[in-house]
């Protein structure tokens, strides 16, 4: 492990519906959306969403209102979920630092995904829950969501609530508040 300031920041946004999941599909993530903190200065780098496309689901109109993300999107743009972990381990050497998410979606997501794959599991298993770690820094009773804990630190929330491109920028802003009280 790398000893550094550096944080890894994802946010996972996957395929999802109003109602049960239709026969023969899955949840599947269809964006990855990251960026690094860096925990004493609290800039934050290289933030990016790569988008994935599914292979056992399609981009409902539900996940489209919530996400904005299309299939046609996906289709067009996205890479395939391999791929998109060997971006992980190649440009933000997912495996040698500690990455943090809002709550334990992001990484019970990732690591099903990559057992169900029998692929290899692109990120450290050193991970921060933001979500837990912002409530008990707070002194919180109940935890709260992610544009909630911006809204109690009085941070406007940037980008598109439900892009993980965006979401991972604004969840860099919370764990940075937590590390620095």
């Amino acid at each position: 492990m790398k000893t550094t300031n550096t944080i890894i920041i994802i946010d996972l946004e996957a395929t999802c519906w109003n109602g049960p999941i239709p026969k023969g599909q899955v949840n599947e993530i269809i964006e990855i959306g990251i960026c690094l903190l860096d925990t004493q200065t609290g800039s934050i780098s290289k933030n990016k969403g790569i988008l994935v496309k599914p292979e056992q689901s399609e981009v409902s109109s539900f996940c489209t209102e919530l996400t904005t993300i299309t299939q046609e999107l996906v289709d067009q743009e996205g890479v395939s979920f391999e791929t998109a972990c060997e971006m992980l381990r190649t440009q933000y050497s997912g495996h040698e630092y500690t990455w943090a998410s809002y709550g334990q979606y992001d990484l019970n997501m990732m690591k099903k995904q990559c057992a169900n794959r029998g692929m290899k599991y692109p990120l450290s298993q050193n991970h921060i829950n933001v979500k837990a770690l912002f409530s008990e820094t707070k002194g919180l009773r109940r935890k709260v969501g992610m544009k909630g804990a911006l809204g109690v630190l009085k941070i406007p929330l940037e980008g598109t609530h439900h892009r993980g491109v965006d979401d991972a920028k604004n969840i860099a802003k919370i764990l940075h508040w937590c590390l620095s009280q």
